[in-house]
């Protein structure tokens, strides 16, 4: 059952994420926000998983994705904003 918080609605938060598809199986995935984000992991739907810790604004990654099947591929990123304890979760296909 939903119930209603009360309080001050939270403000808007803008997914940090950028994904750059400059090869196929091989996405660049960069934090375009404006603060580091903590504990940041990667989840592919077909394999194991990658963390990658702290990324920082301006930070790009690349990912691997040679063995996969890029046409049911999903992946999800999942973060907390640097001093807080609430989790993000981003998903996008390639």
């Amino acid at each position: 059952m939903l119930e209603i918080l009360e309080g001050e609605s939270p403000h808007p938060y803008r997914v940090p994420w950028r994904v750059d598809r400059v090869h196929d199986s091989h996405p660049l995935i960069t934090h375009r926000g404006t603060e580091p984000a903590d504990f940041v992991r990667v989840f592919r739907s077909d394999g194991p998983d990658e963390y990658w810790g702290r990324v920082v604004p301006g930070d790009t990654a690349e990912l691997c994705l040679c063995d996969g099947d890029l046409d049911t591929l999903t992946i999800t990123l999942s973060w907390f904003r640097a001093g807080t304890d609430q989790e993000y979760v981003w998903r996008f296909v390639v």
